[in-house]
């Protein structure tokens, strides 16, 4: 488990495997109290670049930007 803090915002960004694919996911927890999940933010070829990624969505988040989009999108 990965735990760092941002802007006084607890980070804590995570991988999960999805079949032969890695998904990207983060939980915030801000000063205030306020946690936050913000889900599966995309599919990735290697655990790395999905934590990576996890990484700067919680970073923007944290410091109240866009989050970046991800490289490719899985249709449904």
């Amino acid at each position: 488990m990965m735990l760092f803090y941002h802007c006084g915002a607890a980070v804590q960004p995570s991988v999960t495997r999805s079949g032969g694919l890695f998904v990207a996911r983060v939980a915030i927890l801000e000063q205030d109290g306020d946690a936050t999940s913000l889900g599966d933010l995309g599919h990735f070829a290697n655990r790395q670049s999905a934590l990576a990624f996890a990484v700067r969505c919680g970073t923007a988040f944290a410091d109240h930007q866009p989050l970046p989009k991800p490289p490719c999108e899985i249709g449904g």
